[in-house]
């Protein structure tokens, strides 16, 4: 299983629709940040890009809050299928 069933949730998901976003543990060597859905099940990751700078930050005390703007079906790559807004809210 791929991110526990991503595409089965991400068949739940609608433009709009609110998403967590909480860092990886901090004893990883990198932790990265997750994307759950409200529920808490996981559909992924951000890009490493992105992670890179945010993981740290979110695990200084720093609050971010997501909202899916896209959603593609299954004729996409399940990784390309999300496209979420991040807004940081600050520490």
């Amino acid at each position: 299983m791929v991110f526990c069933e991503r595409s089965r949730h991400l068949s739940q998901l609608r433009a709009g629709d609110p998403l967590l976003i909480l860092p990886g543990p901090p004893c990883d060597d990198e932790p990265g940040v997750w994307v759950h859905l409200p529920t808490g099940d996981v559909i992924g990751h951000l890009p490493p890009e992105i992670e890179v700078w945010l993981a740290p930050w979110m695990l200084r005390g720093g609050k971010a809050s997501a909202r899916a703007l896209k959603v593609e079906g299954d004729d996409v790559p399940s990784w390309r299928r999300l496209f979420i807004e991040v807004d940081l809210l600050g520490s």
